[in-house]
């Protein structure tokens, strides 16, 4: 692996205390849930998040007035054990159309026992984004990123049904 590459990488990991099932359908099913509401690149509020569970599909944001964010392809959708989303956001954060010039982030769920589940994420390819890609990279591997998500992830699967 070149060093570029190992540096070019983010990854973030969790155990949840549900079964691996669960975990997955509440990671796509609910992920609008658990995602930040400031996290918009829209210029008004979120109505909601959508997951479009399967390959070709799209996670897009969609706003109060209707609009529509597309900040996510599913490349690979694999229930209960992966997800493979492009990374649709540039470092600008506004939204980028070249798929050459995208990232990706892999979810991966493991079953630990049958009542626990170790969630992975890997956001990979960063270098893809261009000049400024590190930011990119700094801005999904800090508190306010995926260890954000991965925590209100948690806490959603925490709490009573």
């Amino acid at each position: 692996m070149s060093t570029q590459a190992a540096i070019a990488s983010v990854k973030h990991c969790i155990v949840v205390e549900a079964p691996i099932g669960h975990a997955f359908k509440v990671f796509t099913e609910d992920f609008g849930r658990f995602k930040p509401a400031e996290h918009n690149l829209l210029s008004v509020p979120i109505a909601e998040t959508v997951f479009e569970p399967r390959v070709g599909g799209h996670l897009y944001d969609r706003g109060i007035d209707g609009s529509e964010c597309r900040w996510a392809r599913v490349l690979a959708y694999e229930p209960p054990n992966r997800l493979l989303l492009s990374w649709n956001i540039s470092p600008q954060w506004q939204i980028e159309t070249d798929p050459n010039k995208t990232s990706e982030w892999e979810v991966r769920f493991t079953a630990e026992t049958a009542h626990r589940t170790r969630v992975e994420i890997e956001h990979r390819h960063l270098e893809r984004h261009g000049e400024g890609w590190q930011s990119v990279r700094d801005g999904v591997a800090g508190d306010q990123g995926w260890p954000l998500y991965l925590q209100r992830f948690a806490d959603l699967l925490s709490r009573p049904s």
